[in-house]
Parts: structure tokens; C-alpha cells; sequence
């Protein structure tokens, strides 16, 4: 790095990190409180949340928020403590496929209503609270979590791959509104990683999500993920990582 030249994560920061509870989400949050920023664990499941945050440590705090709610997402900065209200990174990474791997006309449309609920107008719901604060103070970061599945469709897939694909689109829309600003808008597209996502596709079936992750030779894990973060997050200002796809290096 050039002399001058800062790092984009800095000590005291204030980072939304949705689905914060498990998977990429956990260890995004583990590695941000490793560079100690103060981490809001966003989600549904506040019990898990707690302990999340209370591991964290580093002014980490829990909040409920299920972002297909409107009034969660209305409220959203009335229920932060003040020390919390300055949001400097937000972590789009809440989503989920439930239902998912059926054949279109095997699937519930429910489940299809949910996932395009949740990964697509959840998303925009919490990026459009989120983003005028940061336009305000001339400052900061949203990263949103795509997929290789927005790239590249799979049978089964058409519901969640769509949202994914959704996504793309809609981070470089963002980048393009706001590219004579200071915010910057980076997009994370992991490969296959072994969560706890393939046992909530099916409805907490963990034996079935375990048997999914070993039908592929090479699996990637959360931190894998959350690395890539913190590299993108970790420019100089100056610098956007606009997309980082990230893959098992023999899939490549």
C-alpha cells in the first residue's frame, strides 16, 4: 500500500452483517471483530445471535431483523444504540433456497415466494435504509453475497439461481448510481461452501444437507468466504473490488 494511502477497514467501524447467526455470515462477523469492528449480528434467530455477539466480543451486538418485514427494516436505527447507528459496512447475507432442488412444477410456490422475498426485495428493502445514511457522510461499504449460480444456472435451480442473478444485476446498478461517491459497492460470488444452507433447502434436514456437500470432490468452508471480504474490504479507498468470484481452486 502507498504511503498515504489507508486501509478501507478501520478500528471502531460499525458493520450489518445479515444472517450473522451461521455459515458465511458467522465468519464474516468472526473476521471483522478480529480487526476490531464493532459488529451488529443481524437475523431471525436473536438466542443464537446473542451468543454470536457475546463470543465477538469487541462491541459486538445482536438484533433481530428479518429483512422481509418492512417495519424490522423501518426500524431499524431506532432500535441501535446510538454507538451503533453509524453503519460503515453492510453485509447483504441473508438469503436461502427452502423448498429448493425441485423441478419447477414439483415446487411449492410458496417456498419460490419466500427465497424471492428474502434474497431480493429483502436486500433492496435493507440496502435502501442503509445506503442515504452512508451518502450523508460521503463514506462507506455494502457488500452483497452472490453466487457462481447468478453466472451459471443448474437444473432445479431456476428459483434461487434467478435471485442470485438478481443480484449481479442489481450491485452493478448500484455501483454505477454511486460511482462518483465514496461508497463503494462490492459483490461476493462464492463457489460451492459446506453451510448450514443445504440443510435449511431442506427444512433442517441435516442428513440430507451433508449428503449433498459430498456429491462435489472439491467444498470451500465459511472462512474461505469471509477472507475474500476482508480482502475486498481491506483496499485502499481508492480501490473497489467490484466482483470476486470465488472458487475450489480444482474447479476453477
Amino acid at each position: 500500500m502507498a504511503a498515504g494511502e489507508q486501509s478501507g477497514i478501520k478500528p471502531g467501524a460499525v458493520a450489518l452483517i445479515t444472517g450473522a447467526a451461521t455459515g458465511i455470515g458467522l465468519a464474516i462477523a468472526e473476521r471483522l471483530a478480529e480487526r476490531k469492528v464493532q459488529v451488529i449480528c443481524a437475523g431471525r434467530r436473536l438466542d443464537k445471535l446473542e451468543a454470536v455477539a457475546k463470543k465477538l466480543g469487541n462491541g459486538a451486538i445482536a438484533l433481530k431483523l428479518d429483512v422481509t418485514k418492512p417495519d424490522d427494516v423501518k426500524s431499524l436505527f431506532d432500535r441501535l444504540p446510538p454507538s451503533h447507528r453509524q453503519i460503515d459496512i453492510l453485509v447483504n447475507n441473508a438469503g436461502h433456497d427452502i423448498g429448493g432442488r425441485k423441478r419447477f412444477d414439483e415446487g411449492a410456490i410458496e417456498d419460490f415466494a419466500q427465497t424471492l422475498e428474502t434474497n431480493i426485495t429483502g436486500l433492496v428493502r435493507l440496502s435502501h435504509a442503509v445506503i442515504p445514511p452512508m451518502l450523508k457522510r460521503g463514506s462507506g461499504d455494502v457488500v452483497n453475497l452472490g453466487s457462481v449460480a447468478g453466472w451459471k444456472v443448474y437444473p432445479t435451480g431456476q428459483i434461487y439461481a434467478a435471485t442470485k442473478a438478481f443480484v449481479r444485476v442489481f450491485t452493478e446498478g448500484l455501483r454505477l448510481d454511486y460511482k462518483d461517491t465514496d461508497i463503494r459497492i462490492i459483490e461476493i460470488l462464492p463457489g460451492i461452501t459446506r453451510t448450514e444452507f443445504a440443510a435449511s433447502r431442506f427444512r433442517g434436514d441435516t442428513a440430507h444437507g451433508d449428503a449433498y456437500y459430498r456429491k462435489f470432490p472439491h467444498v470451500m468452508d465459511a472462512d474461505d468466504i469471509a477472507r475474500g471480504v476482508i480482502y475486498s474490504l481491506d483496499q485502499p479507498r481508492s480501490v473497489t473490488i467490484a466482483q470476486m468470484l470465488i472458487l475450489p481452486t480444482r474447479d476453477v
